[in-house]
């Protein structure tokens, strides 16, 4: 088999084309659409049994083994697999809030989010965990 796995824009993990020039998002894989220009991203021996037919780079397997997502939309700050297992761990942290702002807890999140300080223990629930008001 040929290795396509290529870099799209923004870092993302990518799916390179037949003319080893046009690189598509991994979501942009099987959606029906065909972005390379010979179709091969459409392939049935490619979308036939999802996700189980696509290259492991392209995808990742949630917590939840019902799921899986797209491997560039991990780490994307949104709870794609439901249960936030595609935006734990140390490759998955939410960016630094900066020292005026607290990160909302990434057990319970559904994005990645940033309060400032002074709603710390204010008796509001800013963050979907009540880290705001409890460890905060």
């Amino acid at each position: 088999p040929v290795n396509r796995l290529c870099t799209a824009f923004n870092n993302q993990t990518g799916f390179l084309c037949d003319d080893r020039a046009t690189c598509i998002l991994a979501s942009q894989v099987c959606d029906r659409v065909s972005n390379c220009r010979n179709g091969e991203d459409e392939q049935e021996k490619l979308c036939g049994d999802l996700p189980r037919s696509l290259p492991g780079y392209l995808y990742f397997q949630c917590s939840n083994p019902a799921y899986w997502i797209y491997a560039n939309q991990k780490c994307n700050g949104l709870n794609d697999c439901g249960d936030c297992s595609d935006e734990m761990g140390s490759l998955a942290a939410c960016p630094p809030c900066g020292l005026e702002w607290w990160s909302c807890s990434p057990v319970f999140y559904e994005y990645c989010s940033c309060i400032p300080r002074r709603l710390c223990r204010d008796g509001v629930q800013h963050c979907l965990s009540w880290s705001d008001e409890y460890i905060c």
